[in-house]
């Protein structure tokens, strides 16, 4: 099985402290951990851009980018960017909102069949409208 990662989780897991973390955070870094350590997380290119934004220290931003350089890529057709703008349109006609990166994702992981980690709470507006998938976090 594999897992795309979404942005908000790699932030969690790269940027932030683990003493600084909630009892809820500090189990979505521990499933992070458990799926890159078992070679399970994905990533697309969109997402690797969002991590990598931000960083302002050039030591860190060579050390993550190198880094993600080790991890799975789902690849992006241009069918994904048609069906993202088709998801695009199903959430309007719902009254959801959804940003085009979001909706990408949501095509990318319904093409590819992987659920979204994610913490981002558009994601379970846009599930039940686009039949994809999002994983949970056991502990």
């Amino acid at each position: 099985m594999i897992v795309l990662v979404d942005t908000t989780i790699w932030s969690l897991a790269l940027r932030r402290r683990r003493r600084t973390l909630s009892a809820g955070e500090r189990l979505l870094v521990d499933e992070w951990k458990r799926l890159v350590r078992s070679g399970e997380a994905v990533l697309i290119g969109p997402i690797r851009q969002e991590i990598l934004s931000g960083i302002r220290d050039e030591e860190s931003f060579a050390s993550i980018r190198e880094s993600l350089g080790d991890f799975r890529y789902l690849e992006i057709v241009p069918f994904d960017y048609d069906q993202a703008a088709r998801f695009f349109n199903v959430c309007r006609t719902q009254g959801i909102s959804g940003t085009a990166i979001d909706l990408l994702i949501c095509a990318v992981a319904h093409r590819h069949d992987v659920p979204i980690f994610t913490t981002d709470l558009d994601f379970s507006r846009y599930a039940p409208q686009l039949e994809v998938r999002l994983h949970e976090a056991h502990s």
